[in-house]
């Protein structure tokens, strides 16, 4: 899986381009082994028109197992350790996993594709989530996996990044092909004028707001149509997610927006009287087989392809990132060499 090769990068100076998830954690890691590192980002210091603003922000290689490939699972628990090591008041709650008895079927199918996970009959549901006492006669438990608030924790990793010594520069739209030294790309769709199979996946949120339901960690329920994730924020908020839209327009269609309300509807009928906050979405960047890639050229490095799954596997590309330029390791299942 690995293998070596001579690295000639000395302490030549980083640029990484892009600030969102994937862009951040190069910068930090980076900083943190000594090097002379600058974060370019397009936008400013709100990061609105970043993908990462829009995300769910969901830590759970175990649960991914179901559609994704044993990549994503192996980088994904890598990412579980430097997300506890770099942020310990990371949330590591755990993920539920439910469905309601007609889709008993499909519900045994996830638990199948998946590890990680222990079964809990409809006690050990109440006992874990009291709000849903009644609801589900089983679920499943992945006590390994956490979550993060995107919006919160983007700006702790600039902070970060800026008190290991890093420079952020906002409001800078820089090319790779400007900068001197090396350059990390995570600029997502914007890198299509160099990786030209890049597509946009768009996915959708909204955002809801009730003090009649408490939950301690994300909920997904198992659904064959309408897959649902609740995920809960601070100040009786809760985010509805789980959307993969093979389009790239913005904003949340009447049919989303009618799924995903239904699906939490179909969680806990208190969030029928939830209020609205917010309505968003986000454009994921995929390559063609929507696995991640670290494409190496010389001095330029593009890392890119995160689809669906950014908070949860950039921490681990990062690292590969860092020990490619430090040591000359390459990752045969992520990384391309020109």
């Amino acid at each position: 899986m690995y293998q070596s090769s001579e690295s000639s990068r000395g302490e030549s100076p980083v640029s990484v381009i892009g600030a969102g998830i994937a862009g951040a954690w190069q910068a930090l890691l980076f900083a943190q082994a000594g090097r002379e590192v600058t974060l370019h980002e397009r936008s400013d210091a709100t990061m609105t028109q970043s993908t990462s603003y829009w995300a769910g922000g969901m830590l759970a290689p175990y649960c991914e197992a179901e559609t994704s490939e044993p990549v994503i699972v192996r980088l994904g628990i890598r990412s579980l350790d430097l997300w506890r090591e770099h942020f310990p008041q990371t949330p590591f709650n755990g993920s539920l996993v439910v469905a309601h008895p007609r889709d008993r079927a499909d519900f045994e199918r996830f638990a199948k594709l998946t590890t990680g996970h222990r079964r809990l009959g409809a006690r050990a549901v109440t006992e874990l989530e009291p709000s849903l006492e009644g609801r589900f006669r089983e679920g499943l438990f992945y006590a390994d996996e956490g979550h993060v608030e995107p919006r919160r924790v983007l700006p702790q990793l600039h902070a970060r990044f800026t008190a290991a010594g890093g420079t952020i520069q906002f409001n800078s739209e820089a090319s790779p092909d400007e900068l001197d030294g090396i350059v990390i790309d995570c600029r997502g769709l914007a890198a299509r004028d160099t990786q030209a199979t890049l597509r946009g996946v768009k996915g959708e949120i909204i955002l809801i707001e009730t003090d009649e339901v408490e939950l301690s960690r994300p909920v997904r329920l198992v659904h064959p149509r309408w897959p649902l994730y609740v995920i809960p924020r601070g100040g009786n908020r809760f985010m509805l997610g789980a959307t993969s839209i093979e389009a790239e327009d913005n904003g949340v269609s009447v049919r989303s927006a009618l799924e995903l309300l239904g699906a939490a509807y179909a969680v806990h009928p208190a969030f029928a009287e939830a209020r609205i906050v917010e309505f968003g979405s986000g454009l994921r960047p995929a390559l063609p087989d929507n696995l991640p890639r670290i494409a190496v050229d010389n001095q330029k490095i593009a890392v890119n392809g995160l689809y669906r799954h950014g908070f949860l596997l950039a921490p681990a590309l990062a690292e590969l990132t860092l020990g490619y330029v430090e040591r000359g390791v390459i990752d045969n299942e992520v990384m391309q060499c020109a």
